[in-house]
Formats: C-alpha cells, sequence, structure tokens
C-alpha cells in the first residue's frame, strides 16, 4: 500500500497518473503533450484502418501516404508524476488517469 501524499504545506494529495488514452475520442491536438514535462505521451500516425503507424516527429511525416491523422499514445507511462496538467488542458477528455493507491505495485 502507498503511503499518504502531502504537498510542501502539509495538504493532503492523491497523485493521479496518466494510463490511457482513447485513440477513437483523441483528436491529436497536442495540448496534453505540451503541458507534459515528463514526455509520458506522443503523438502517433495512424491510417484509415486505426492501426498505429508510428511517433510523429514533425519532420513532414505521412507515412508513405498512409497517414489518416494523429494522435496521442501514452508510451512511456512509468514517467507520471500524477499532476494532472494534461487533464486539465484535453478538449475532449479522452484520458484515463489513476489514482496512486490504486495502482498495482
Amino acid at each position: 500500500m502507498i503511503g499518504p501524499f502531502v504537498t510542501r504545506d502539509g495538504s493532503g494529495w492523491m497523485p493521479e497518473y496518466l494510463s490511457a488514452i482513447d485513440g477513437a475520442t483523441c483528436i491529436g491536438c497536442g495540448r496534453c503533450f505540451k503541458v507534459c514535462s515528463r514526455e509520458v505521451m506522443h503523438l502517433h500516425g495512424i491510417d484509415d484502418t486505426g492501426e498505429i503507424l508510428g511517433i510523429c516527429d514533425g519532420q513532414d511525416d505521412d507515412f508513405d501516404g498512409e497517414l489518416n491523422r494523429m494522435i496521442m499514445v501514452v508510451d512511456h507511462a512509468g514517467r507520471c508524476i500524477g499532476c494532472g496538467a494534461c487533464a486539465r488542458v484535453c478538449p475532449k477528455n479522452c484520458q484515463t488517469h489513476v489514482a496512486a493507491d490504486k495502482v498495482a505495485a
């Protein structure tokens, strides 16, 4: 069991870690990526069938013309510190967060 978390002033706080992003709802706007200081997620390209093609690094990726749209994918969940910044900026509310006391060890 994880012990209690507190802020610097002693207030109780429970981190909620990003565990998943719903690819059907995500619009790939990148707002969550921009506010994340830990590089927990990255934009990935997907094709017409919904297959993930790979990370979009901004170098004019079109994946040989197969790119249909972009979505955010959690690819380093262990880096998340549970600050919640990504959830606050997401216009589609497509993220799933898990409280620290509910995360399996």
